[in-house]
C-alpha cells in the first residue's frame, strides 16, 4: 500500500496553521509528535511545507492538538479533497452551533484496504450515512455495517476504521461533531 498526499491545498499554509496550533496549546515538536504517533521529521516537515502529509498523519496531528481538521485546512470556497489510503473525503463545511463544531464531509471509499483513523480528543463523535455500496465501520471492537440509505454513529475518542464489503465503491457522508468551538482566528 503506498501512501499519498492527503491535500491539494498549500502545504506551507497547512504547516503554518498546524504550528500556531501547537505552540498556542504550549507543547514542543517532539511532544506533539510523541503524542500523535508519529516522527519528529515528519511532524517538523509538514510545519514547515516541506511534506504534504497523509490524510491519516493530519487526523493524528489535529485529534491530539484537540481540534477538527477543518481548522488548518483553507475554508472550503473550493471542494477541499482529502486522500487517506482508502478513503477521499470532500469538506463541504465546517460550521459552529453553540458549543459544537461540526464538520460535513462527502466520502469515496474504495474497495480492498481499510481505512484506519486515530483516535479523535474526548467527546467527538462520527455519524455516517451510506449511499451507495456496503460498509463496515467504526471502533475496532464494536464496528457495524451499514448499506444504502442506512445510518452509523460511534464515539469517536478510540481508534476506528472504515472498510468496504464487496467490489463497490462506497459513496456517503460523514459529520463529524467535536465539543466546544474551534475556529481558528486569523485564518
Amino acid at each position: 500500500m503506498t501512501s499519498r498526499p492527503a491535500l491539494d491545498a498549500d502545504p506551507a499554509e497547512v504547516g503554518r496553521r498546524v504550528r500556531r496550533l501547537r505552540e498556542a496549546s504550549g507543547v514542543s515538536l517532539s511532544e506533539l509528535a510523541r503524542r500523535a504517533g508519529i516522527g519528529k521529521a515528519t511532524l517538523s516537515g509538514v510545519e514547515t511545507g516541506q511534506r504534504n502529509p497523509t490524510l491519516e498523519t493530519l487526523w493524528a496531528i489535529t485529534a491530539q492538538l484537540g481540534v477538527p481538521i477543518a481548522t488548518i485546512l483553507d475554508p472550503p470556497a473550493q471542494s477541499q479533497v482529502m486522500h487517506g489510503s482508502a478513503v477521499d473525503a470532500t469538506l463541504l463545511e465546517m460550521f459552529e452551533d453553540q458549543e459544537v463544531t461540526y464538520e460535513l464531509y462527502r466520502l469515496r471509499i474504495a474497495p480492498g484496504v481499510v481505512q484506519s483513523s486515530p483516535a479523535h480528543h474526548a467527546g467527538v463523535s462520527e455519524h455516517l450515512t451510506v449511499f451507495h455500496g456496503v460498509l463496515t465501520a467504526g471502533p475496532a471492537d464494536a464496528p457495524a455495517t451499514a448499506g444504502p440509505g442506512e445510518h452509523l454513529r460511534w464515539v469517536a475518542d478510540v481508534p476506528h476504521f472504515y472498510r468496504v464489503e464487496g467490489a463497490d465503491t462506497v459513496q456517503a457522508s460523514l459529520l463529524i461533531r467535536y465539543p466546544g468551538r474551534h475556529t481558528l482566528q486569523g485564518r
